[in-house]
């Protein structure tokens, strides 16, 4: 899971939605912004709202392949997620740096779960239970890795030698350990056999096109169809493997070796 670069919103859209949330933060108290965060944010966000048209369409352009979703990088990305929640977290429910475009199985699995940590080393779950007290959550620093924000392969690795799984690379009992844990986890990364099976497919069709490119280079080909071959490459799904075989290519004697022929491509990166 890596880190999606920003798109920057268009002006209008972003003057919408800082009058959507100046609402909500003009409101008396906590429990009435959170009431009004869930009840409006479904009203707002809507194929008729001009405001969230131009949203739906920036975050698409910020999804790998052909519109996946911002998470598993697998599935169709359809429905604006909020990191943080909304019924926690009102002062963010039309934050633009606090939307995703996710699948139905990442946002279902996700929902309003939400975890911090508060030092020294104490795990808090601060999901709000039904018939709870609707008061603030506690602060610290999320569990959940935000592709927003953060690079999750800063916490996590996958593994390109066979099992194609999410393994966190912190030490045990670390709090980076804990965070990359809790977000495979929460997202199942590893517990949707398709999402392996995807990930092992899109290593051996990277690993296709980059021989192809090395290939033609070594052949003479021209710079419009070197270019158009890397462009193809770059259309491709699962952005995670394509930075994880740069990443570990020393180790991985096939990538190792495709590498050295085309060095040039340990600078791509898949949009």
């Amino acid at each position: 899971m890596i880190r999606h670069p920003d798109t920057p919103l268009a002006p209008a859209a972003r003057a919408g939605l800082q009058s959507f949330q100046s609402e909500i933060d003009g409101l008396p108290d906590y429990a009435a912004r959170v009431d009004a965060a869930k009840e409006r944010f479904p009203k707002r966000n809507t194929a008729s709202n001009a405001t969230f048209r131009e949203v739906r369409k920036t975050l698409a352009r910020m999804c790998s392949g052909a519109r996946r979703c911002m998470y598993c990088e697998d599935s169709v990305a359809d429905e604006v997620e909020h990191v943080r929640p909304k019924d926690l977290y009102p002062e963010a429910v039309f934050v633009w740096g606090n939307f995703l475009y996710a699948c139905g199985p990442c946002n279902g699995g996700k929902r309003n779960k939400f975890v911090v940590l508060v030092p020294p080393a104490n795990v808090i779950d601060v999901t709000r239970q039904q018939g709870s007290p609707v008061v603030p959550p506690v602060a610290g620093t999320p569990m959940f890795i935000d592709p927003r924000t953060e690079d999750g392969l800063l916490y996590m690795q996958l593994d390109l030698t066979g099992t194609f799984r999410f393994v966190p690379t912190s030490a045990l009992n670390t709090g980076d350990y804990a965070r990359a844990e809790h977000t495979i986890r929460i997202l199942k990364l590893n517990d949707r056999d398709y999402l392996v099976a995807a990930r092992k497919e899109a290593y051996g069709s990277y690993v296709a096109r980059l021989d192809q490119y090395a290939t033609w280079s070594e052949a003479g080909k021209t710079p419009v169809q070197l270019t158009r071959l890397r462009n193809s490459l770059f259309r491709m799904g699962h952005p995670t493997v394509w930075a994880e075989m740069k990443r570990q290519h020393r180790r991985l004697k096939q990538l190792r070796s495709l590498f050295e022929r085309i060095p040039e491509a340990l600078t791509w990166r898949v949009p």
